[in-house]
This record gives structure tokens, sequence and C-alpha cells, in this order.
């Protein structure tokens, strides 16, 4: 056969494929992605989240998602609440078959980097540039991990992860005539008191090792060494772990293990039990994240939440950091996928901004959670804690959470450093750990 003949066979073949892909409607996931539409035809859009259990937030988010589906009756929508434990790992399944949903809930940090890097992920800074007054009510950094090289918007930020406020017991400090620590030296005065009459001054549940490493070695270590001195670590530039002012950090993580700041057995109670624990006034503080104020709005009575107060972990003697800060960040958001195109990608747009525009922040913080948005709530619809802490929360600055920026493996081995730490490992072995786990993870 020739050259030309074969040419010729080859075009009318893939013409009759393209033909049949373009009139067959059993796959829904690449009608959805097309954008086309037809007179009469519904545009279908696919969205994919987590908010899938029973708390208020899950359920607000999931009430927004409807009401749009009922003010748009001409499109189509395909909405899935995905369980967070498998949601990370189902979106990694479909991701590696390119079939994503059109919109799709991320998380700040590492994954939506990898998402973006993979070039899953188009702009969405087209919403921003449409309600300039949204954007500008955010609070510093909610797009920072969202936006890349190209300083486009590839996420709209609807949760906050605010992970190291002080929870502390107000009725016990006045009983024991003990001063709200603004400072380490402070602090450790408090813990000398609270163990001195048989309390336990911090509550700590970390059988999840994720957990001090999250509420409590973020913003102490933060308060030592900076900010900019973590992000260069994270990036092997100029910065290693082994540096002396990481270890001192872990140092001082130390001190309160030496000092018996936690109670025993934290390493095999888990974050619920600890905010049982501290609730009940077995302990005079606690350090966790904006995830207690929802638990313990759905679990504690209004009298044990009102001798309860918040504020920002203690300074750090001739530390690089800024002293009154919170660990946290952007919690996730609502990405685009890449392949959404024409009136998909106009709708798309469309519900990204009803889940994320200000009165979606406004009903996602009235259900006592945290969003990184300038908003006005009604006291009455909050717990009197989530009031208190979301009145701080605006008011603070915020510094990196080392997990959100870690590789997955340097990250378990901090989580896994802190409880080696707590059962008598050297601050100096465990910075070393995490040097090496990072420094194998990121270099070619």
């Amino acid at each position: 056969m020739k050259p030309v003949r074969k040419i010729g066979l080859l075009l009318l073949l893939m013409t009759f494929i393209l033909a049949a892909c373009g009139d067959s409607g059993s796959d829904s996931q690449t009608a959805d992605q097309s954008g086309g539409k037809s007179s009469g035809e519904k545009v279908k859009l696919s969205i994919w989240h987590n908010f899938a259990g029973d708390d208020l937030r899950a359920k607000t988010v999931r009430g927004i998602i409807e009401q749009f589906a009922k003010d748009n009756p001409d499109i189509e929508l395909d909405a899935q609440a995905i369980p967070p434990d498998g949601y990370r790992q189902r979106l990694s399944t479909v991701a590696a078959g390119n079939e994503l949903p059109n919109i799709f809930f991320v998380y700040a940090g590492s994954h939506s980097a990898e998402m973006y890097k993979a070039g899953l992920l188009q702009p969405v800074t087209e919403i921003a540039e449409q309600h300039k007054d949204w954007k500008e009510k955010f609070l510093p950094g909610a797009f920072d991990p969202y936006e890349f090289e190209d300083n486009q918007i590839y996420t709209a930020p609807i949760g906050m992860s605010a992970t190291s406020i002080l929870y502390y017991n107000t009725a016990l400090f006045q009983k024991y005539n003990v001063k709200v620590p603004e400072t380490w030296d402070e602090l450790m005065t408090a813990v000398k008191v609270f163990n001195e009459n048989k309390l336990t001054p911090i509550a700590l549940g970390n059988k999840a090792p994720w957990v001090a490493q999250s509420t409590i070695l973020g913003t102490l270590a933060d308060h030592v060494t900076g900010t900019e001195w973590f992000r260069n670590a994270a990036a092997q530039k100029d910065a290693k772990f082994t540096d002396p002012q990481f270890v001192e950090a872990l140092g001082y993580f130390k001190q309160l293990v030496d000092n018996k700041a936690f109670q025993d057995g934290a390493n095999s109670i888990d974050n619920t039990q600890a905010e049982q624990y501290f609730i009940q006034g077995n302990a005079a503080m606690m350090i966790s994240g904006a995830w207690t104020l929802t638990n313990l709005a759905a679990s504690a009575s209004e009298e044990q939440l009102k001798d309860i107060d918040v504020t920002v972990m203690p300074s750090i003697p001739g530390g690089k950091g800024e002293a009154k800060t919170i660990s946290g960040g952007a919690g996730g958001g609502m990405a685009l996928s890449k392949r959404t195109e024409g009136a998909t990608k106009e709708a798309a747009l469309k519900l990204i901004y009803a889940i994320s525009g200000p009165e979606a922040q406004k009903a996602i913080a009235e259900s006592n959670s945290m969003v990184m948005y300038d908003t006005d709530i009604d006291q009455s619809k909050v717990s009197s804690l989530y009031y208190k802490a979301f009145n701080l929360v605006k008011k603070t600055a915020i510094t990196p959470v080392y997990d959100a920026y870690l590789t997955a493996d340097a990250a378990e081995v901090i989580n896994n450093g802190l409880q080696e730490i707590m059962t008598g490992a050297s601050p100096e072995s465990i910075a070393k750990k995490l040097q090496d786990a990072q420094a194998r993870s990121i270099t070619p």
C-alpha cells in the first residue's frame, strides 16, 4: 500500500473514532469536562469534596451545594461527598487516570502543589477579578498556598487551619493565682504551680503523632527560628534542620517534657480524649487547633465552656520569630480541573464562588468552623468559646504548619520524632533524622 493511501485511511479511521466518542453519552466524565452544550441540554458539572460528616460545617457546605443545584436548574450537578479518611487516596486514583471531576476540594500545602506540578489544575483568578471586594476581605496569606510561579490563583479558600490556639481554664488559673503565660518563663512557672497542686498543666493526646507537631512545634519552632528560616530549611536552601536554632526549638519542647507539662501517657491517648480530659477540669491548659472548637461545641455544655478562654502561645526569649502568632493557614478550598472548558467551566466558576463567596464564608464561620475571611458572625449562632477564638484569630498573624511544607517522609519523621523525645530521645538526633529525610526527598 502506498504511503499516501495509508495516511488517508488512518485519517478516515480517526474521524470515525472521534465521531463515535462525540456521540457517546456513556462516559459522563468526558462529557463533564468538554463543556459542550447543545440546544436544550443541561450543562453537566461534577464536584467532589470531603464534607461527608454530620458536623455543622459539613452540613453547611453540602447545603450550599444543594441550594446551588436548586437555583440553577440548567446545570445537571453530580456532587459526591467522600469521607475524609479515604478522600485524598480516591482523588489521587482518578487523577492518575486523568478523570478528575470538574471541581474538587484540595488541601493547602503539598497536596495542592502536587496537583499543580502535575498539570491538573487551571486558575480561578477570574473569580477574584470579577469580585474584587471578595478577594480583598480574605485574611493575609489566605491565597499563598494556591499561588504558584505564574502568580495565578488556583484554589478558592473555604476554611482555615488554625492549629496552635492556647486554651486555658480561667477558673483554675484564678484558683491557684497563676498568671496566663505570655512568656516562656511564665509558662514554666505555671507548669510548676499546677504540678505542685496535682493538676496536669497541659493536656495532650499524641497517639496520632501529628498532634504535637501541628499544635505545639510549628509555633514553638517559628518563635525560635523565624518563618524565613523554616521555609529555607524546607526547601534545603541555605538552611538545614541540623542548624543550632532548630535544635534549640526541639530543646524547648524537651523542656516541656522534662518538666512534666503533659499528663502521663500522652502518647497513648488521642486528641479527642485529651479534649475531654481538659474540658472536665483535669488540665489547666491545652494547645490545640480550631477543630477543638467544633468538637467542644458538640460535646461540652455551656457551663463547661464559660470558664474556657483562648490566647496565643507564649514568646521565646531572644527568638527570631514574631511573638504573637498562631500556626495554620488556608485549610483547603475548591480547585478547578485543567480539562474543564466552555459552558462547563463557566458553571464551575459560578459554583466555586457560591461555595467560597461572602455569604458562604459567613455560613461556614457560623457553623463553628474557622475561615480565612473577614466576616461578621451572629454571636447567638456559635458557641461562646468559638466566638472568642474567631476574634482572636482574626487579629493574629499566621505562621506555617510544618507538615504542610515538609515532604511526606520528613513530616512522618518529625511526627514520630516528637514522640521519641517524649520517651527520651535527644533533640540533636531527631534534628538529624529530619534533615536527612527532607534532603533525601527533595534532592534530585
